[in-house]
């Protein structure tokens, strides 16, 4: 029996490029692997809670004042991060239950995002829609998993300037989004693992948003 080399897919999945494959053996292999990650993201959501539930507290306080005051959420994130921003927004803005509040994800617009990449860099294609949207009392969130991502903080610097709550999801240590001290309210997954961080922040930002709904409401 002898397994693949290399560094792609087969160092992430390497019980799948073991020649003969024993069907049984695979399935009992996969079993365990879910088992694992399942029972290390419960102990790391169980952690986040312990670190970051008071300033999860303090940020729904401060995020529902804004939207009561008229602010508008602008998400934004790079990749993965790009998917669960349009989720966070999405959220906010048609909520399963609840108070539908302005919320935008600035990287969901692929001609804007590509021709400010075109035109003025990637590292400012969140910036420049920044500057052109927001204004003082608005809130933007950015997300990154190694917190180190540069158009999430040009965004951070220009939201500060233009008098928006900046609010930040990073991964790891914390990163640059941590050393650089731009983001209001940060939280950080101390993970190394990019699946377990990106996991924990979609918990983060749904109960942000069940926060602020009850804020919003006054329910507790």
């Amino acid at each position: 029996m002898s397994t693949a080399e290399g560094t792609g897919v087969e160092a992430l999945y390497p019980s799948l490029y073991v020649r003969p494959t024993d069907p049984d053996a695979l399935l009992a292999e996969v079993r365990r692997s879910c088992a694992a990650k399942a029972h290390e993201i419960v102990a790391l959501r169980e952690t986040v809670a312990g670190l970051h539930g008071e300033e999860l507290a303090r940020c729904a306080a401060r995020t529902a004042a804004a939207f009561e005051s008229g602010g508008r959420l602008f998400a934004v994130g790079n990749g993965g991060s790009a998917t669960d921003a349009q989720a966070l927004a999405q959220l906010f803005a048609h909520p399963p239950r609840g108070r539908a509040l302005a919320a935008t994800c600035l990287a969901a617009d692929a001609a804007v995002v590509t021709a400010l990449s075109n035109d003025v860099g990637y590292d400012l294609a969140f910036a420049r829609q920044v500057a052109a949207f927001a204004r003082p009392g608005d809130i933007v969130v950015g997300l990154s998993t190694s917190g180190g991502s540069a158009n999430v903080l040009h965004a951070f610097a220009e939201a500060r300037r233009r008098g928006a709550l900046t609010v930040g999801l990073a991964g790891g240590d914390g990163g640059r989004m941590a050393a650089d001290g731009l983001a209001d309210h940060l939280f950080v997954v101390p993970s190394p693992s990019v699946h377990r961080i990106q996991e924990a922040q979609v918990t983060l930002y749904h109960v942000l948003w069940e926060l602020v709904q009850r804020a919003l409401t006054g329910d507790g």
